[in-house]
C-alpha cells in the first residue's frame, strides 16, 4: 500500500509552502487523495528535492538547542552533528527493512497463489518444486535496491519524525509541529495556531486539552491540580507538557478576535529602543503569572505614568510569551507621546488593557497577500508578517511601507531580512512627501498618485488579500484606490491610526 502524507508534512518533506503544493493539486500537476499525497507521487512532481547525503546535517543546524537535553538515562548525548549521522543510519536501516519486509509479504503472496495453482492442477511434486526454486531466485534477484529515491524521502521523513512530532487539533482541523522540548502551546503559538490559554506557567489550567491519541511528555512543572476524573480521560495542559511522539489533541481555538475577552494586566518596561527621532520601540515584559492573549494584528490600550493612555498596535507575535512590543510615534503636544519619549524608563511600571481590534490574518485564505503600512501602521503588519510566516499558506506577499520621509522607515534591517530569507517575498519601500496627517485633499491626490502605479505592478492583485494600516487619511485614500481596481472589499482589511 503506498505510504500517504498529508499536506503539512508533505510540504514540510521537499522543502516547500503548503500552499505550493495545494497550486500544483489545482493545475493538476499533483494527484492527492481525500487530501493525502502518496510518497511515490510527492517524489515524481518533485524529483530534484534536495535529497543529498548531508541534508540531514543541514536540518539539524536549524533544531533549537532544546531538542537536545543534556542527558537522556544517565548517558551524556554525543555530539549533534554525530548524533545527526546515526539518526540517518538508523533511517536508512529502517526504510531498508520496511522495504525488505514488503518484498517478503509480496512473496508470500506468490507462493500462496503457486500453491492454488498447484493445488487445482493436482500437478507433480517435483516439477512444482523446480518451479517454485526457479521463481523464488527470481523474486529474491528482484530485490528493491537501497539507493532508490522514493525510499531517499522515506529515510529523510524517518529523519524528520525522529526531530519533531506533529499534532492535529480537533474538531477545528488546525495542525503544528513541535521541536525539541518546545511545549505544546508554544509550538502552537509559534505556528500561529491560537489555542485557549490563560497565564501560561502552569498555574491556571485554561490550556487542558484532551490527548485522543499519542504520546506526552510532561517538561515543566505545574501548580494547578487536574480534577482525576479529567486525568482519566486522558486531559494534559498544554503549557507544561511535549510531544513524544505524533499527537492527535481535542482543544479550543479562538476562531476570531471575539473569542478573546478584554482583560488587565501589568507589565514593565524592559528596554526602549530609539531606531529614529521619530519612533520609540517599547518593550514591555508581564509578570510571570499574568500573559496577554491575542491574535496577530490586535491591539491595547497601554497606561504611562499611572493616567496617560493610548490605543496602539501590539507589534510583536501571540508566540513571545510574556514579551509585549508596542511602537511610539512622535506627536509633539500629545502627552501620552511626549512622556514616552521624555520621562519613560526601563523599569518603569505600565498597565495593558486588551486586546482590541479586528485587524487580524483570514488564516483560512490561500489568496497571495498584500501589506500596506503608513509609517507606524508598520507595528500591525509586523505582527501580522510573522503570523503569515508562521501558517506557511500563502503564494506570495507583498509590503509596501510608505512614509513621508526616510526617517520614517525606521526599522528597514527587518523588512529587508524578510526579503532575504523568504524566496516569495517582496519589500518596496515608497516615500511620499508631505504630512500624511494633512486632511487637505491635495495630500490624498499625492498618495494616490504615488502608491497607484506601485498597485499596478503587483501581480494577481485584484484576487489577493490586502492589509492597510496607517493614518485614517492615508488609509482611506488607499482603500479607494484598491476598490476603484476593482478588488473585492471584502479581500481589504483597514487599520486605522
Amino acid at each position: 500500500m503506498a505510504k500517504l502524507l498529508n499536506l503539512h508534512r508533505a510540504a514540510r518533506l521537499v522543502g516547500v509552502t503548503r500552499g505550493a503544493l495545494q497550486k500544483k493539486i489545482q493545475n493538476g500537476e499533483l494527484d492527492s487523495f481525500d487530501g493525502m499525497i502518496a510518497l511515490e507521487e510527492l517524489h515524481r512532481a518533485y524529483p530534484d528535492a534536495a535529497l543529498e547525503n548531508n541534508t540531514t546535517l543541514e536540518q539539524v543546524a536549524l533544531i533549537k538547542e532544546l531538542a537536545f537535553g543534556r542527558r537522556i538515562m544517565d548517558h551524556t548525548l554525543p555530539d549533534k552533528e554525530v548524533l545527526a549521522a546515526r539518526l540517518h543510519e538508523l533511517g536508512k536501516e529502517l526504510v531498508e527493512s520496511k522495504a525488505l519486509l514488503k518484498h517478503a509479504h509480496g512473496m508470500l503472496e506468490g507462493i500462496n497463489a503457486l500453491l492454488g495453482e498447484w493445488v487445482l492442477q493436482d500437478g507433480d511434486r517435483a516439477r512444482f518444486a523446480a518451479t517454485l526454486k526457479d521463481w523464488l531466485h527470481e523474486q529474491r534477484m528482484q530485490t528493491p535496491p537501497a539507493s532508490d529515491m522514493a525510499h531517499a524521502l522515506m529515510i529523510r521523513d524517518s529523519f524528520l519524525r525522529v526531530m519533531s512530532a506533529q499534532v492535529k487539533v480537533q474538531p477545528s482541523g488546525a495542525d503544528f509541529f513541535v521541536e525539541g522540548n518546545d511545549t505544546l502551546l508554544d509550538a502552537a503559538l509559534r505556528a500561529g495556531i491560537p489555542l485557549a490559554y490563560g497565564c501560561s506557567d502552569g498555574s491556571c489550567g485554561a490550556c487542558k486539552a484532551r490527548v485522543l491519541s499519542g504520546e506526552i511528555k510532561q517538561v515543566r512543572p505545574y501548580a494547578y491540580r487536574m480534577p482525576s476524573a479529567q486525568h482519566a480521560q486522558g486531559y494534559a495542559l498544554m503549557c507544561s507538557c511535549t510531544a513524544v511522539s505524533d499527537l492527535v489533541l481535542e482543544a479550543d481555538l479562538a476562531q476570531s478576535p471575539h473569542a478573546l475577552p478584554e482583560h488587565y494586566l501589568s507589565g514593565e518596561v524592559r528596554s526602549i529602543d530609539q531606531p529614529t527621532d521619530e519612533v520609540r520601540v517599547l518593550h514591555i515584559r508581564t509578570p510571570p503569572a499574568e500573559r496577554l492573549r491575542f491574535i496577530a494584528g490586535q491591539r491595547a490600550v497601554l497606561t504611562l505614568g499611572g493616567s496617560l493612555a493610548m490605543e496602539l498596535p501590539i507589534a510583536s507575535c501571540p508566540c513571545e510569551d510574556r514579551h509585549l512590543e508596542f511602537h511610539v510615534r512622535r506627536l509633539h503636544g500629545q502627552h501620552f507621546s511626549d512622556y514616552a519619549f521624555d520621562q519613560l524608563r526601563p523599569g518603569d511600571s505600565v498597565s495593558i488593557r486588551g486586546p482590541r481590534g479586528e485587524f487580524v490574518l483570514n488564516a483560512e485564505s490561500q489568496r497571495p497577500i498584500v501589506f500596506i503600512a503608513f509609517c507606524t501602521g508598520f507595528a500591525s503588519v509586523k505582527s501580522l508578517m510573522e503570523h503569515a510566516m508562521a501558517l506557511d499558506q500563502t503564494e506570495a506577499i507583498h509590503l509596501l511601507w510608505i512614509a513621508a520621509k526616510e526617517s520614517g522607515l525606521y526599522l528597514p534591517g527587518l523588512a529587508r531580512a524578510w526579503a532575504d530569507a523568504l524566496d516569495d517575498f517582496h519589500y518596496e519601500p515608497i516615500l511620499v512627501g508631505g504630512d500624511l496627517d494633512a486632511t487637505a485633499s491635495r495630500q490624498e491626490n499625492r498618495v494616490a498618485k504615488t502608491i497607484g502605479p506601485k498597485l499596478l505592478a503587483i501581480p494577481a492583485l485584484t484576487r489577493a488579500d490586502i492589509y492597510v494600516a496607517g493614518p485614517h487619511l492615508a488609509v482611506s485614500a488607499i482603500k479607494k484606490i484598491l476598490l476603484d481596481l476593482s478588488v473585492p472589499e471584502e479581500h481589504v482589511f483597514t487599520d486605522y491610526e
